[in-house]
């Protein structure tokens, strides 16, 4: 069974920083996606950025400029940084992995940014 298990979360000023890092276990073959997506209350889970073998990297319209992911293939690993945090940043962040035709997703880490 995949499991996929998020850290890095927490409460944070705003104008900091903050590294997500996400890994999964049990995986039998590589993962072709990682990424992370968020969810504010009352809001639709939207993505934040991920990478894919097929479709390279992407970010968010809002993200763009404040944030870096990288990937550890030989581990299954994923690590998102995000910079000048800002209060609607606020939310859940979800770890999202694709293996092949399959989608896991994580338990989700809070960020809570304080003005």
């Amino acid at each position: 069974q995949v499991h996929v298990v998020e850290s890095g979360g927490g409460l944070v000023q705003a104008g900091g920083s903050l590294r997500l890092s996400c890994e999964a276990s049990g995986t039998i073959f590589s993962a072709n996606a990682m990424g992370w997506y968020r969810q504010a209350p009352g809001r639709q889970r939207e993505l934040v950025a991920r990478m894919s073998s097929k479709d390279g990297t992407t970010f968010a319209d809002f993200i763009q400029g404040r944030t870096s992911i990288s990937r550890d293939s030989t581990k299954d690993m994923v690590t998102l940084q995000i910079h000048n945090l800002k209060p609607e940043d606020t939310a859940v962040y979800y770890c999202n992995i694709w293996i092949g035709d399959k989608e896991y997703w994580g338990k989700g880490t809070l960020v809570t940014v304080s003005s």
